[in-house]
């Protein structure tokens, strides 16, 4: 009886350490294919020169006390030649605090203005393409006054390949959305409203949408929701269980700067993450904005120091656009409160 006890007992710990291998094969393996480096990475065309010096930029090192912030680049990478440089389609920034365990998802409208560190004023969206992903990482940073620490590229393939490997994502769909493209058909969107699972193909024709009257203002909410979605599903026992797959399916689509320890550490930290109740927030927020026409385009514009106040407010949880007087009296009242429990 012991011995089969035993023999029971060491198959347990074969299986386990099997099954510790392959996990830890699998993520090795993505977290190699996936870094950028001189060879591999898309945006190898830049120079310094051409780039206004954006390789200087050296993103801050994270040392994992303190908040990080990841710059989330979706590409547009469709009927691109050779050596060509991807287009922005989408841009956001997940922000993390390690203490609190709180996530935060910014989504910025593709048409800002802002300046682009040795290229003048230009739409944000434009500095991934002219500088690359250090130039793109610099100008956010320097919009929302907070360091980038890390980039992640991603095309429309890697889209579909990520909700397709995590089984889809159930989600209600606000209204009718159809649009033709009529230079490349597979990507027409045709969604009808309601509650549905969406698949890799329709979520991307879901968070692509912007043929309305909102445009962009309601695409980046969407995108802002999906993501969010899709963060909680990244939480749950199924997808952990299925992580090598996962990560298998997605490593040839995506790029980023992130080392293998880095990986190790950010994981970790955004499965503690509460994306539960996640403040998700458009940049720049509809009541700092103002419509402007340059150079016969419409862009968007927003005082800087106005939007990085509005940035620490939301991190710091108060309501950013209450008034002074109010913010003072319910940091007032708090300090009391703890005064008083202090004392007790």
């Amino acid at each position: 009886m012991a011995r089969k006890i035993k023999w029971f007992f060491t198959g347990i710990l074969v299986l386990l350490l099997i099954a510790i291998g392959y996990y830890t094969y699998g993520f090795l393996t993505f977290a190699k294919n996936i870094q950028s480096t001189p060879e591999t990475t898309k945006f190898s065309g830049f120079t310094a020169k051409k780039t206004g010096g954006a390789e200087a930029y050296a993103p801050p090192k994270w040392e994992g006390k303190q908040r990080v912030n990841v710059l989330i680049l979706g590409g547009d990478s469709r009927g691109l030649k050779k050596n060509e440089i991807p287009r922005s389609d989408s841009m956001m920034v997940a922000s993390i605090d390690p203490v609190t365990k709180k996530a935060y998802l910014f989504s910025i409208l593709r048409d800002t203005y802002v300046k682009v560190p040795g290229h003048g004023n230009d739409r944000i969206n434009t500095a991934v393409a002219t500088g690359g992903p250090n130039l793109a990482m610099k100008t956010v940073s320097d919009l929302l006054g907070i360091p980038i620490q890390y980039y992640v590229y991603t095309d429309f393939q890697g889209f579909i390949a990520l909700v397709d490997a995590i089984g889809g994502i159930e989600l209600e769909v606000e209204k009718d959305m159809k649009y033709r493209d009529s230079e490349e058909p597979e990507f027409d969107i045709n969604l009808k409203k309601g509650v549905q699972q969406l698949n890799g193909k329709t979520a991307l024709q879901y968070v692509r949408f912007r043929h309305d009257a909102l445009s962009d203002f309601s695409r980046t909410e969407r995108q802002r929701k999906f993501m969010t979605a899709v963060a909680q599903k990244m939480q749950t026992t199924g997808s952990l269980i299925r992580m090598p797959k996962i990560l298998n399916s997605i490593d040839p689509y995506i790029e980023t700067n992130l080392t293998t320890t880095d990986m190790l550490k950010l994981g970790t930290l955004a499965i503690e993450a509460k994306t539960e109740g996640m403040s998700s927030e458009q940049i720049p927020p509809t009541e700092l904005l103002v419509e402007k026409r340059v150079g016969g385009a419409e862009v968007i514009t927003a005082n800087t120091q106005k939007l990085q106040q509005f940035v620490k407010a939301v991190f710091e949880d108060r309501d950013p656009f209450a008034p002074a007087e109010k913010n003072t009296t319910q940091e007032a009242a708090k300090a009391a409160g703890s005064s008083s429990a202090a004392k007790k």
